[in-house]
């Protein structure tokens, strides 16, 4: 792009920028330790905003009052956004960010792509093309992500969307978007647009709870990718650099999630993981074996069969006995803790333990919640120290060693249909051992299943108790019962 650099030389320009990047890159690592996250996220934001700054100096914008009266707009929607959204609601506020950095991205290719073919008889291919490219991947962002937050603000259905022949629309977007791309200016740069909006509405739109996760961190990469490629088309080194560290982390963080919930990147992208392959009914039946054998064994007439039964449910003690008695505990919290606001009686129940003499421990599932760290950013808010967070590989082993595991507004993350019910959303999903621990208790408002819709055979064990309703009020009654 002809661009004339009189403010900052070239030189100075790249090296400043080789700080900044470097500055985000050490502030990202310092986000992987939960000690030093608040440091290393003050420190990316620092830089991003000196990035800013450098960029309208070098490019003598720094004048320019709609510039300046835009930032001033988004300062102050974005304090008053600080200060208003509560903790639970950040699940919607990442995804609607992340829509927003998609839709700057299309709108800065817009304006581009228009650039680039000003001169009709010798236009900028290359700007073209990549300014097309950013503007589909910008666009299937913000449309995706709205949708995205749509559903986990409850504004559209949570559970999958599936229309006729979804697949196959979804793979003929694909394929039509591709070709417009590669016809450049030939097609109207507004098929295009359309196309990349229509896409992100139907991919998003089949996700369900049990893969929202995953569809947030790959649109928090989406978005990074678009402004990457958005730098390239206009010849700005430091956003590609910068985006690319956010496409590349966010898609990182996607393999991770996909890894903890055993899914492949290609069937969210299709949809064809968020629905089960079954019908309600054989998706109830996957769950039934486990009711059914505890039931078949209670009817029992012959007396062996009745002390087993007696004997696996074992000694009938009451929650006060539990917890009083209870040297190792382990807490697995859940997106209805977070919908509940009951962290606080939660960090009050982990306190009067400890006082009691047990060790509390709190297993943390990676996709418990609706995006990644939701239940880690809850507890810390709380004082609840870090290292007694725990990584699932890191504490499923200790489930049957402890005396008493306790489920606060969780289901699918503890659900062992997962290692059963074939067919099923969950299904090959590693969970929370939860079940072998000698003692359960569970505090969830009911006892319906969790998101992926997959009943829970934990709810009828023998050795759980439940405690229906909501948690602030079922934890504080575990706090006063002993």
């Amino acid at each position: 792009m002809p661009y004339v650099y009189t403010a900052l030389s070239d030189i100075a320009f790249y090296c400043i920028s080789g700080v900044l990047v470097l500055g985000v890159l050490v502030g990202l690592i310092l986000m992987s330790k939960p000690e030093k996250a608040r440091f290393g996220n003050a420190l990316s934001a620092a830089c991003t905003l000196v990035a800013i700054a450098v960029t309208m100096y070098h490019y003598e914008i720094l004048p320019s009052w709609v510039i300046w009266a835009s930032i001033a707009v988004g300062t102050v929607v974005s304090l008053i956004a600080a200060a208003k959204v509560k903790m639970i609601q950040m699940p919607q506020v990442v995804a609607l960010l992340n829509g927003f950095g998609g839709l700057a991205s299309a709108l800065v290719a817009i304006l581009s792509y228009a650039q680039a073919n000003w001169n009709e008889e010798d236009p900028d291919r290359f700007a073209a093309y990549t300014a097309a490219i950013a503007l589909v991947i910008g666009f299937v962002t913000f449309t995706g992500s709205l949708v995205a937050a749509g559903k986990l603000h409850k504004v559209l259905p949570q559970k999958p969307v599936v229309i006729p022949g979804h697949t196959a629309i979804i793979v003929a977007l694909i394929v039509a978007t591709v070709v417009c791309v590669a016809l450049g200016s030939i097609v109207p740069i507004w098929v295009t647009a359309i196309l990349a909006c229509i896409f992100g509405v139907v991919f998003a739109i089949r996700v369900g709870g049990a893969d929202m996760p995953i569809t947030i961190s790959l649109l928090n990469s989406l978005s990074g990718v678009a402004g990457g490629i958005a730098g390239i088309a206009v010849g700005n080194i430091l956003l590609v650099a910068i985006g690319g560290i956010v496409g590349a982390s966010g898609l990182l963080l996607t393999r991770v999630m996909c890894k903890a919930m055993n899914r492949k990147l290609l069937g969210i992208l299709l949809g064809s993981t968020s629905v089960s392959g079954k019908k309600p009914e054989a998706v109830e039946e996957t769950a039934e074996p486990a009711e059914e054998t505890a039931q078949a064994a209670a009817e029992e007439t012959v007396e062996e069969a009745e002390e087993e039964v007696a004997e696996e449910a074992a000694p009938a003690l009451s929650v006060a006995e539990i917890l009083a008695g209870a040297k190792k505990v382990i807490v697995v919290p859940g997106y209805g803790m977070a919908l509940a606001q009951a962290q606080t009686q939660v960090k009050a129940l982990a306190d009067k333990l400890e006082a009691n003499g047990a060790e509390v421990k709190f297993a943390i599932h990676p996709v418990a919640g609706r995006m990644p760290g939701h239940m880690n950013v809850l507890l810390c808010e709380v004082d609840v120290p870090y290292d007694k967070l725990y990584e699932m590989d890191n504490i499923n082993g200790e489930f049957a060693e402890c005396d008493v595991a306790i489920i606060i507004g969780a289901s699918d993350v503890v659900n062992p249909a997962a290692n059963t019910a074939e067919g099923t959303p969950i299904y090959g999903m590693p969970v929370l051992n939860a079940a072998d621990a000698p003692h359960i208790i569970v505090c969830n408002f009911d006892e319906k299943p969790g998101y992926a819709g997959v009943p829970n055979p934990i709810y009828t064990n023998p050795k759980t108790v439940m405690k229906l309703g909501d948690a602030k009020e079922t934890v504080q009654e575990l706090i006063d019962s002993f």
